[in-house]
């Protein structure tokens, strides 16, 4: 096997979606074999030694930067709207630590078909999660007096809070940079303000997602 049938064979089993963790094995003893088998050849110990770098990412991928279960909650303030008003003075995450839980639940857009099924399944379900000392925050990246307005318009009992640019989104990450939209994910802070759980493939689609985010709340101290 020539260099380069080494190099196709390697990219193709690290981009495979057949078998994400299989493949690069095989590349990798492919590799092992081939060098052993000419260890003389200079472009061919090259190039192993640069696959075998990169393999080491596909095994052992780096993890994200984002908050975890134990960490502490990322400070930060937003404006925000309730389906009462637009209110004056922005949320800062900190002033509402201590006393109650928080539930975070980043959506894509008000007045899309998903976010209301999500937002309204809280909304019905409201009375029994504040009766665990659970308060709800809604993020998106729209404005305030869309929040405003789509609040009023579903009856919400919680605030909505205004991520424009994102900036929250990308703290907790909950944006896709693609389509400028948040991520609909969910997090839990407790009442020391550390994450309590993370859902960052939150689904509107099955009440799964929603059955374990309450099974979650009913054990959040």
């Amino acid at each position: 096997m020539i260099v380069g049938d080494i190099k196709t064979y390697i990219q193709f089993s690290m981009k495979s979606r057949i078998s994400r963790w299989l493949n690069p094995l095989f590349a990798f003893s492919s590799i092992i074999t081939y060098i052993l088998h000419d260890a003389s050849d200079p472009n061919l110990m090259r190039v192993a030694a640069s696959y075998m770098f990169s393999l080491m990412f596909v095994l052992h991928p780096a993890r994200e930067n984002r908050p975890d279960v134990g960490d502490p909650a990322p400070d930060f303030e937003l404006a925000w709207a309730s389906r009462d008003s637009i209110a004056t003075e922005p949320f800062r995450l900190s002033n509402h630590l201590g006393k109650r839980s928080i539930v975070l639940a980043f959506y894509p857009a008000d007045w899309s078909g998903g976010c209301t099924r999500e937002m309204c399944t809280m909304r019905d379900d409201f009375t029994t999660i504040s009766n665990l000392g659970v308060d709800v925050y809604g993020i998106s990246g729209d404005y305030v007096f869309s929040h405003h307005e789509w609040a009023k318009h579903l009856n919400l009992p919680f605030p909505l809070l205004s991520d424009h640019n994102l900036e929250v989104a990308r703290l907790y990450s909950s944006v896709n940079e693609d389509s400028r939209y948040s991520k609909r994910t969910v997090y839990v802070i407790d009442r020391n303000g550390l994450i309590a759980y993370v859902d960052l493939d939150y689904r509107v689609s099955t009440p799964d997602s929603y059955e374990k985010l309450k099974r979650t709340l009913g054990s959040t101290k």
